[in-house]
């Protein structure tokens, strides 16, 4: 894992710096889970995640291939743990919830 700190006071996290990201979503939902993910999943974001404000749910894009994440799962509550930092639980019904 690379640390950058002050250099993101001249840019933004370039793809490779980013493990991964989360989107909440409420108005711009259709363009968070059909155009963002193709666009993080061509740059190989290897995990996003769209919490969904108006079902309540945690959209978990996985696995980017060709452009396309092979791995789409919806959660509702429970326990998820981030790829890149696996010993991190999450608890899906506190980010669903406003």
């Amino acid at each position: 894992m690379q640390r950058l700190g002050r250099e993101y006071l001249q840019h933004h996290p370039y793809p490779e710096n980013v493990f991964w990201l989360i989107e909440y979503s409420d108005s711009s939902l259709g363009k968070d889970l059909e155009i963002k993910s193709k666009v993080y999943a061509e740059v190989k974001i290897g995990e996003y995640w769209v919490v969904n404000l108006q079902k309540r749910e945690l959209v978990v894009f996985r696995e980017p291939q060709d452009g396309e994440y092979a791995s789409i799962s919806t959660q509702t509550g429970g326990i998820i743990y981030p790829l890149a930092f696996p010993d991190l639980c999450v608890s899906v019904d506190l980010i669903v919830s406003r």
